[in-house]
C-alpha cells in the first residue's frame, strides 16, 4: 500500500468518525432540548424523558432542524418562541459535545 493510500484511507476514517460525532452531537443536543422544554412544560420523570425521546425521533423522521425548532415552540406555546428553541438549541449543541468527548 501506497502512503497515497494510507493517507486516503485515513482521511475517510477521520470523515466517517466526524461525521457520526456530529450525529451523535445532533442527537445528544435534541434529546437534552426536549428535556428543558419539558422542564417548561412541567413535566417531570418518565414523562420528561418520553418527551425528549419523541423529539429525538422528530429530528430523525424529517432530518431538517426546522422542524424540531417549530415542534418545540409550538409545544411550549407562549412560553418561548422559535428564536428560543434556536439559542437553545446552539447552546445544548456545545454542551452535548462537550458531554461526547468527556465520554470517551
Amino acid at each position: 500500500m501506497t502512503t497515497f493510500d494510507e493517507r486516503e484511507r485515513a482521511f475517510e476514517n477521520k470523515f466517517a468518525h466526524d461525521a457520526e460525532m456530529q450525529f451523535r452531537a445532533e442527537a445528544r443536543r435534541n434529546k437534552l432540548l426536549g428535556l428543558w422544554a419539558a422542564e417548561l412544560m412541567g413535566k417531570t420523570g418518565d414523562d420528561a424523558e418520553n418527551y425528549a425521546k419523541e423529539i429525538v425521533k422528530a429530528d430523525l423522521s424529517k432530518p431538517e432542524h426546522e422542524a424540531v425548532v417549530q415542534r418545540v415552540a409550538m409545544d411550549l406555546g407562549g412560553d418561548a418562541d422559535e428564536a428560543t428553541v434556536r439559542r437553545k438549541m446552539d447552546e445544548l449543541l456545545t454542551v452535548a459535545k462537550a458531554q461526547l468527548i468527556d465520554e470517551v
